[in-house]
Parts: structure tokens; C-alpha cells; sequence
């Protein structure tokens, strides 16, 4: 039977950061089989693992990633979640790096002093197309002081400061009626123990808020490295759960550095 644990990324205790489930797989599994677990364990994501063909555990392991609706293409937490549970139970050795085979290329995790630290591709911002850009606005709900980016999945508000990231308000309904899979919004930290804070929404994808994003801060990293002019930031997502990302920009990758607590060991019986 598929073992399966149940890990908290990017927080250093239980029952914070953000839930995955993670399931080690002997085979290959058939997409619809994977979507209906997924659905089953109703988490923001569940990773699944196949062991490399080569036999060499420490060679790319093939991971997929499903939120309960849909199958994602570029996960961090559930990453995280992955690496932590290779190491955890003895799968791979616990000071080789852990490599991933996925829909979105080939990342990598490596444990940086008590962080894991993944190696994810930098996210591109570019300007909505002003044709484009009052409906999202509409459904967002920013005005035209606020201007809409877009990555490659999301797209990305600047909202005043922090109080309005905290306070802000999605309209669930609206958002599934824009072509992307979230909605990430963002402002500069007036904490102390964080540069820039964030939330995430995805309705689309089945989660109307996700407790912390490793993807979404792919396009935080490098958009606050160039406002403050360094490149290792620490990142807080705001979410109810919370969660920190230490980020750490290098040319076009993104360095996303976390904790992961494991709280759940089981089988599954199908």
C-alpha cells in the first residue's frame, strides 16, 4: 500500500505554514486515480513520488503535484514537503541533494544549515495589456493607481502597505472568472522580522487561499530584490496558517529556503 505523510512546509512548527501530503508511489499512477487522492485528502496540494528507473535514489525522483480539482504545474511547499519526507525517511541519503523531474523541469533541493533550500526557476513580471487590464482590475477590485502584472501563472498586485495586504477582501466568484491560476498580492513589510509580505488566492485551482506559495514567490523574489537592491530577502505570506520564505535570487533561479514539520504517517488502502 502507498505510503503516505502528511508534512507542514515553510514553518518550523505543527499545524502552521502550509499542509501537504506527500505519497511515495512503487509505479507510475494513472492522472485520474492521483486526482481522485488529491481530492481525498482536500489539501492545497498532494505530491506524489516515483523512484528514479535508474535504481540510484539520489538521480531525479518523478514528482506531480494536484490541488482536490486540479493538477498544478509548479508547486514550492509541496517541493519542500517532498524533499523533507526523501530525507526523513531515509529514502535518499540525508546529506545528498534531492532532484524532481516535473512539469516544470528538472528542480532541485539541497538542506542549507536547518533550512531546505530549493532551486526554483525566477518568475518574469510583465504589464497586463491595457485591453486586459480594467476587467482584472474589476475583479481584483484595485483601481487604476494599482498596477496588474502578470507571471507566467498569476497575476500580481502592489497594494500600499501591509495593513491592506492583511485587510484585503477577494471576491472568490470573481477571480474564477480571470484567466490564471491566482492572484498574488503583495506589500513591503513593516514588521521586523520580514521584508515583504504577501497573500496568495487561487479559486480557480480549488483553493480559495493558500496558506504559504513557494511557486508565487518565484515573481516576489526577484520584484523585491530589485526594489531594495539586494538579493536574500525574507518573506512573510499572511495567510491565516502563515508561513516565512527566505528567498535568495541567483541570474534566473530563485533560491526558496523553508522548514517542514512532519504531523501524519499512514497507508493508503487503495
Amino acid at each position: 500500500m502507498p505510503p503516505l505523510l502528511h508534512v507542514d512546509a515553510f514553518t518550523a512548527a505543527p499545524f502552521a505554514g502550509n499542509p501537504a501530503a506527500v505519497c511515495f508511489l512503487d509505479e507510475a499512477r494513472d492522472a485520474r486515480w492521483m486526482q481522485s487522492v488529491a481530492a481525498e485528502m482536500n489539501l492545497s496540494e498532494t505530491a506524489f513520488l516515483v523512484p528514479p528507473a535508474s535504481g540510484d535514489a539520489t538521480d531525479a525522483w518523478s514528482l506531480r503535484w494536484f490541488s482536490p480539482s486540479v493538477e498544478i504545474d509548479l508547486c514550492g511547499h509541496a517541493t519542500l514537503a517532498s524533499a523533507h519526507a526523501l530525507w526523513e525517511t531515509e529514502r535518499i541519503p540525508r546529506g545528498s541533494r534531492a532532484r524532481f523531474d516535473t512539469r516544470s523541469g528538472e528542480l532541485g533541493a539541497a538542506r542549507a544549515g536547518d533550512l531546505i533550500e530549493l532551486d526554483f526557476p525566477a518568475s518574469s513580471l510583465a504589464p497586463v495589456a491595457d485591453a486586459d487590464a480594467a476587467p482584472v482590475r474589476a475583479a481584483i477590485g484595485v483601481d487604476a493607481q494599482h498596477p496588474v502584472l502578470r507571471t507566467k501563472f498569476d497575476y500580481f498586485v502592489e497594494l500600499a502597505d501591509e495593513g491592506a495586504v492583511l485587510a484585503y477582501e477577494p471576491d472568490v466568484v470573481a477571480f474564477r472568472s480571470i484567466h490564471a491560476r491566482g492572484v498574488i498580492v503583495t506589500a513591503a513589510a513593516k514588521r521586523s522580522d520580514a521584508d515583504f509580505v504577501s497573500r496568495f488566492f487561487a479559486p480557480g485551482a480549488g483553493i480559495d487561499e493558500d496558506p504559504v506559495t513557494g511557486s508565487a514567490h518565484c515573481a516576489l523574489a526577484p520584484f523585491w530584490a530589485a526594489r531594495f537592491g539586494r538579493t536574500e530577502l525574507t518573506g512573510y505570506q499572511a495567510s491565516p496558517r502563515g508561513g516565512t520564505v527566505r528567498v535568495r535570487v541567483v541570474g534566473d533561479r530563485v533560491m526558496l529556503g523553508g522548514h517542514a514539520v512532519t504531523v501524519l504517517r499512514g497507508e493508503l488502502l487503495v
